[in-house]
């Protein structure tokens, strides 16, 4: 043999030695994820609660579930089960239990030490949003959420207010321009995109004193943090790189050019928050010099200001609480990309479904806009805004019907026993008055389903009709809600935080669009899907290279 064919055949023996020992690496890899995994299914209590039959061994009742709106498949399943609990496969054979019986879901809430949310969901948040108080756990969680409580009372919302009805107002007139711009009658919008700028521009005020302009973006172009902002939270699809992240983190050492133009918008991120926390702390101590604040430094009865950072701030100098209870700088600017999901999608998202409803039911619509014309003042106070009833009961059945997020994951961080109001019969025939899980157990809290449950509700429970709240059934009180007896803030220790502020919003927003246009949609209604991420957020059916969007015809309101 030449002295070339022996080096070609040692480079390939060699390059064969490569390929074999990666591959041993994979396997072992993929071993250390899926034995305990399937070792776990296999000795799983939940494999005896009733539910629907495994469709695939890799997607479990994956494809039901994608096929079909949000949890329309669970609904199904539980009727055919004759039981609240259940039990179906995720990914890899994975068994979660679903219960709408609201004493099981007040325990998994309420035992937010014990049901956590699963590791790869908040490893995928912290990316995302850093360490902020959606993303921890524990006593990290209490620690933040101790500090900003002031922040988000109402005293505080009533500062805000002027914001929303300001911003509220100003898109009013952006769309007014639309109208003239169009025929001088009526302009096709999509109003979803509209209200993200908006309740970007609220959020960046309210947030932190920032200007995003999203709105009238000076000079045409968004801002810096607004372009990081998008570039993170763009509704890019789900690649199977991304699948594979969540399943092994390792891989997230690997980034991808969409990865890295997210780390480079997190960096922009982080540094204007760093920026905007050291300018206000030294607003702060300036405050405390001039001797605007108490004379031994600030207290946390001295937490005034109008944005939420500044209160964070005041209540996490304050000298009244002990250093170990304080937040670092790290943990408080990781509350700013916090502050901008948690008060952006939600509204808009909320605020879009509202228009939606109204637009399918103009007798409603009317009467809403009736009680509306009836204010003698475009810029409403916020107990102006609360001391409309029909605008209460619109908002109320909005979030009931279209809750932004449909779904809460927990996971088990330890054995325990998830006590049952209604006792089901497990597959053995036995009757079971609660559910035993083990530690790494998926547990899904079913929000969507709980706030149209026919069964709390009457017949009519995934109807549109505000009129409902008129009259409360009696058997909604079970419901372990903070707010409404509906599930969408949640309830518990991990309860949203800032829903007064997500409720006041959207009141100050419909009060001046509904004030203002009729609204109608611009496609046929059943070509609207909602597809959820961390949102429910509407696509359009045959056009999902558009992402979302919410198409409507506006049309000024003839005032008599």
């Amino acid at each position: 043999m030449a002295l070339a064919d022996w080096q070609w055949s040692l480079r390939r023996a060699a390059a064969l030695r490569t390929i074999w020992s990666r591959r041993s690496r994979y396997r072992r890899l993929v071993s250390w994820k899926l034995v305990p995994i399937i070792y776990r299914e296999f000795n799983s209590p939940l494999k005896h609660i009733p539910g629907p039959a495994n469709e695939s061994w890799f997607r479990g009742n994956g494809r039901a579930i994608d096929q079909e709106d949000h949890a329309v498949p669970q609904e199904r399943w539980v009727k055919e089960a004759n039981s609240k609990t259940i039990t179906y496969k995720a990914f890899l054979g994975v068994g979660r239990l679903w219960t709408m019986d609201l004493r099981a879901v007040n325990h998994v809430l309420t035992h937010s030490n014990v049901y956590q949310k699963p590791v790869q969901q908040r490893g995928a948040l912290i990316q995302i949003i850093g360490n902020g108080v959606l993303a921890t756990e524990g006593e990290t969680h209490r620690k933040q959420r101790r500090i900003m409580n002031p922040a988000f009372g109402p005293a505080q919302i009533r500062e805000l207010t002027g914001i929303f009805v300001d911003k509220s107002n100003e898109l009013r007139d952006v769309w007014a321009r639309e109208i003239d711009a169009a025929d001088g009658q009526s302009a096709r919008l999509d109003v979803l995109s509209w209200l993200s700028r908006m309740t970007l521009d609220v959020i960046g005020l309210a947030g932190f004193n920032y200007k995003f302009d999203s709105l009238n973006p000076r000079d045409g172009e968004p801002n810096e943090l607004s372009k990081a902002f998008s570039t993170i939270f763009s509704p890019s699809g789900v690649t199977m790189l991304q699948i594979l992240r969540f399943i092994f983190p390792v891989l997230r050492h690997f980034p991808d050019a969409r990865m890295r133009e997210a780390n480079n918008a997190q960096a922009v991120m982080r540094r204007i928050g760093l920026e905007l926390i050291a300018e206000k702390k030294a607003a702060i101590r300036r405050e405390t010099a001039e001797g605007k604040a108490e004379k031994d430094g600030v207290a946390r009865s001295d937490v005034r200001g109008r944005d939420l950072l500044t209160l964070l701030l005041k209540a996490n100098m304050a000298t009244d609480i002990p250093d170990s209870q304080r937040l670092t700088d790290d943990e408080v600017v990781d509350q700013v990309p916090t502050f901008l999901v948690a008060g952006h999608e939600t509204t808009s998202t909320s605020t879009t479904w509202a228009l939606f409803a109204l637009a399918l039911a103009p007798a409603i619509q009317d009467k809403l806009r009736a009680e509306l014309l009836a204010v003698p003042t475009d810029t409403p106070s916020m107990d102006e805004l609360a001391a409309l009833p029909y605008l209460d009961m619109v908002v109320r059945e909005t979030l009931r019907v279209h809750a932004p997020v449909p779904t809460i994951f927990r996971e088990a961080q330890e054995d325990d026993v998830i006590p049952l109001a209604e006792p089901f019969v497990d597959r053995a025939g036995v009757a079971r008055t609660s559910v035993r899980v083990t530690k790494g157990t998926p547990v899904v809290v079913p929000v969507l389903a709980i706030n149209r449950s026919t069964e709390l509700w009457g017949a009519d429970a995934f109807a549109f009709r505000p009129e409902r709240w008129a009259s409360v059934p009696e058997g909604v009180s079970g419901v372990p809600g903070v707010w409404a007896h509906i599930m969408s803030f949640i309830g518990g220790p991990r309860a949203c935080i800032g829903y007064r502020f997500s409720l006041i919003e959207m009141k100050a927003l419909l009060f001046a669009l509904i004030r203002a246009f009729e609204f109608e949609l611009a496609v046929p209604a059943e070509s609207i899907q909602k597809k959820s991420a961390i949102v429910q957020r509407p696509i359009i059916q045959g056009e999902p290279e558009k992402g979302s969007q919410m198409p409507m015809i506006i049309r000024r309101v003839k005032r008599v």
